[in-house]
């Protein structure tokens, strides 16, 4: 997507209100890493939980909880949002803007390395799940969600092209590799329909059938 096209849908469809803006800013400002995700990626992740009627989701990798919010503010009343932070200072930054925003009654934030917490979950069902974590154990989280998620529920990953890395044949670490193992299944497990959106750094759907 060229940087005019993106400018575009960014102009259209990524208004940040004064809370988000203030979260990202401080966020900044306070050394959280800047990888949050994008305001348009925001509207798109509000659109798919609203298309699936979602009403309880999972996340992994809460950071400073934008993402949260946007989910959250897509769900119906009574809906739930489950988010894993691995960094508790990530998390308490996250709860105090979830708090802010009047989510705190559907947003829990869970602090603790997400391959722990996963097997706890076990025999739970989400309608959609949302990976944004590190990137080495990907292909893990892909199979967590395919046991989480309902048929017709949605698996969506960050940062799928990563940076495009992930098509340079010479790029080769661990991440890398990871990325592309789970787009590689995201394309062709037969459990999944799957596809990658190229706004900014990819974000890949599938939904579980």
């Amino acid at each position: 997507m060229s940087d005019r096209a993106g400018e575009y849908i960014v102009g259209l469809f990524g208004a940040e209100d004064e809370l988000l803006a203030t979260l990202r800013e401080e966020a900044d400002r306070t050394g959280l890493p800047p990888i949050a995700i994008s305001s348009d990626e925001g509207r798109l992740l509000q659109v798919l939980l609203t298309a699936i009627n979602a009403r309880r989701v999972l996340e992994v990798g809460t950071l400073g909880g934008y993402s949260a919010i946007c989910m959250a503010r897509a769900l119906p009343p009574g809906g739930r949002l489950l988010t894993i932070e691995i960094e508790e200072k990530h998390a308490a930054f996250a709860r105090k803007y979830i708090d802010r925003a009047a989510l705190s009654d559907r947003v829990e934030v869970r602090v603790g390395r997400a391959l722990d917490v996963l097997p706890s979950l076990d025999g739970e069902r989400f309608d959609a799940m949302f990976l944004d974590a590190d990137k080495e154990p990907l292909p893990t989280y892909f199979e967590w969600a395919l046991r989480l998620v309902r048929p017709g529920g949605l698996i969506i990953g960050d940062n799928a092209l990563w940076g495009g890395r992930v098509y340079v044949s010479e790029e080769s670490d661990e991440k890398t590799r990871a990325v592309r193992e789970f787009n590689r299944r995201m394309a062709a497990d037969p459990r999944v329909l799957g596809i990658i959106v190229p706004t900014h750094d990819g974000v890949a759907v599938a939904v579980v059938k």
